[in-house]
């Protein structure tokens, strides 16, 4: 009680009238998509309309129409998704504009976000840079009033720093105001 099935799938033979035939209708299947078959051409796929869609492209090569003339009867028949390259129109323009536009616009977005980051990083290197030079002058003021005071005077500067709380002396370099000196 075995049961026997068997597979016969289509083979498909067409003759052409010349070489240049058969290489027409070879390009052209390949380039139609199936539309029954999700993302699969003509050439490989088997299913009835993609049969259908071959012996009809065969026989318009053989009634010598050119590649124009078989892509236009396919696009008013199945419209523009027949064609893996549909043509430029209007339609279609948003498969063909949509994708660089995308593109352009991501690769705009990822540069100017770049040149933000060096900015900012240009930006907080100088103020760095400049908070430095700002240091760097009030250490000098201090060097100054450090060279300009008495070891007398220093001494009650201490006293005064001590006295409001303050940790550092007389020989670090602090903010003093014009009160604290008197």
């Amino acid at each position: 009680m075995g049961f026997h099935t068997s597979a016969h799938a289509a083979i498909e033979v067409y003759e052409f009238n010349s070489p240049s035939q058969e290489a027409q209708y070879k390009a052209l299947i390949e380039e139609f998509r199936c539309p029954k078959c999700q993302n699969q051409n003509l050439a490989g796929s088997d299913s009835q309309i993609a049969q259908d869609l071959k012996r009809k492209t065969y026989e318009m090569v053989i009634a010598g129409q050119s590649d124009a003339q078989i892509r236009e009867y396919m696009y008013e028949r199945y419209g523009d998704f027949i064609s893996y390259k549909p043509p430029v129109r209007p339609s279609t323009w948003i498969l063909w504009y949509f994708p660089p536009l995308i593109l352009i616009l991501l690769v705009a977005g990822w540069l100017w976000r770049t040149k933000q980051g060096q900015r900012n990083k240009a930006l907080a290197t100088a103020q760095a840079a400049q908070s430095d030079t700002k240091a760097a002058s009030r250490l000098t003021d201090a060097d100054k009033i450090e060279s300009e005071l008495s070891s007398e005077e220093a001494a009650k500067l201490n006293a005064l720093l001590r006295k409001h709380g303050s940790t550092s002396d007389a020989n670090s370099p602090t903010k003093r105001s014009d009160s604290d000196l008197k």
